[in-house]
């Protein structure tokens, strides 16, 4: 992967829009959040293969990361936080959120195909 290119990442976002697409969105606090701190709520988030069209996508630089909102028919798409990008195989678009110690901390995944699901 590779810090975010805000022009480059656009143009691969705006190759999916009024197309039906597989997303893959998950966010993460750390598996292992309640060791450093028992206080701490771990929270998750995880969709894959969720179908979905959008009629207008846009990324967007925050302080020190990105978002991207996908406008639905009845709905949005938000991610928040993201830094890293690369496309995979098949046209897989791939962004990331990676903290200063590199661990994921939210993923978001555009696709024409559908995710492998390990089964």
């Amino acid at each position: 992967m590779q810090p975010i290119e805000i022009n480059q990442v656009q143009k691969e976002i705006d190759k999916y829009v009024n197309e039906p697409i597989f997303l893959h969105m998950e966010t993460s606090t750390g598996s292992y959040v309640r060791v450093q701190d028992p206080e701490t709520l771990p929270a998750c988030a995880y969709i894959r293969n969720g179908k979905i069209k959008f009629s207008e996508g846009k990324i967007v630089k925050n302080e020190a990361w990105f978002s991207v909102g996908l406008k639905l028919d009845d709905g949005w798409v938000y991610s928040e936080g993201l830094t890293d990008w690369e496309v995979l195989e098949e046209d897989k678009l791939l962004l990331a959120g990676h903290d200063k110690e590199g661990n994921l901390k939210i993923g978001l995944e555009l696709s024409k195909t559908p995710f492998d699901c390990g089964e």
